[in-house]
């Protein structure tokens, strides 16, 4: 009798276990810490796509995810010292937009798994082993836009052009990828082509009112420094009849004439997938960098018009 007791008492405390266990896991609260590099219409679409691509897949911010939410105001040294805040508060999960943002926290922590977008190529910015394999702490998206296809589209608004403006970042890693792809298609496309960099948005203005004089049209890839002041490069390029073909939409809403690009809203919520993937035990390193297989064709008619430029209709 006692011994049939003691074996109830035994279930019961295991099974008293087993529930109180499995409802604590359940109702844990996932902390996500977000570094964003800077204010921008891409990034921040980016931030609202993960938020919203998180909240359909049953993970709502203020139930059973919190967010600490951080933007570096495009300084460096603001992504370290928001990368250490993150990791000090044991956040269980990083989201870094942008690579600046991503290199930060990942130099500081090999253990917290990051998850990154808005970045181009993570294997030559050394965030990963391979885009294929990761192997280490980190995975994600990748914001690579088609650049031979953003240059062809170049070729077919500007059949007249002859030599191509390359504007962007000094200090951009992903920008200097893009370029080179871009320029490897003006060298297909037979387009000259000449680099004008900034170091800071200060030099914006004279940057790109000295470019105006040399070429025939001015491109810009997704560089961040260019893209949070384009309104300023697209005013000065069209008030010098100078059209400008850019990496993403955000840029053609702030003046420029055209892409052919992706959505970074989408790519959101692309990563916001592999990051609940993550928070349910998958691990990064096992996790090959994603891309979105999808891009979309953007004009700016008032600008086109202010140029005194007709769309082909075959676009």
């Amino acid at each position: 009798m006692k011994k049939s007791i003691i074996a109830m008492m035994m279930a019961a405390a295991v099974a008293f276990c087993f529930t109180s266990c499995g409802s604590e896991k359940k109702s844990k609260v996932v902390k996500i810490g977000v570094i964003q590099l800077v204010e921008h219409p891409a990034l921040d679409a980016n931030y609202q796509g993960f938020v919203d691509g998180l909240k359909e897949a049953g993970y709502v911010d203020g139930q059973n995810i919190k967010i600490d939410y951080q933007n570096a105001q495009g300084e460096q040294a603001n992504c370290v010292t928001i990368a250490q805040k993150l990791i000090n508060d044991r956040s269980d999960l990083i989201f870094a937009i942008a690579t600046p943002a991503a290199q930060a926290v990942a130099n500081l922590t090999d253990e917290i798994p990051i998850v990154i977008s808005s970045v181009t190529d993570p294997e030559s910015a050394k965030l990963v082993q391979k885009n294929t394999a990761p192997g280490n702490n980190v995975t994600g998206t990748s914001d690579l836009t088609p650049c031979a296809a953003q240059m062809q589209l170049l070729k077919k608004i500007c059949p007249e052009a002859k030599t191509v403006g390359m504007l962007f970042c000094s200090s951009e890693q992903n920008s200097y990828f893009q370029i080179a792809l871009a320029e490897k298609a003006c060298d297909e496309l037979g387009l000259k082509y000449v680099e004008a960099t900034v170091s800071n948005s200060n030099e914006i203005q004279q940057v790109v009112q000295n470019l105006s004089k040399k070429v025939d049209v001015i491109y810009s890839p997704t560089d961040n420094m260019i893209a949070a002041g384009m309104t300023l490069v697209a005013q000065v390029a069209t008030e010098n009849g100078i059209p400008t073909i850019v990496g993403e939409e955000g840029m053609v809403n702030a003046g420029g004439l055209a892409t052919y690009g992706l959505s970074y809203y989408e790519l959101g919520k692309q990563t916001a997938k592999m990051a609940v993937e993550v928070i349910e035990g998958k691990k990064p390193a096992d996790m090959p960098i994603q891309y979105l297989d999808k891009c979309d064709l953007k004009i700016n008619e008032d600008t086109a018009k202010k140029l005194g430029i007709t769309i082909p209709s075959n676009l």
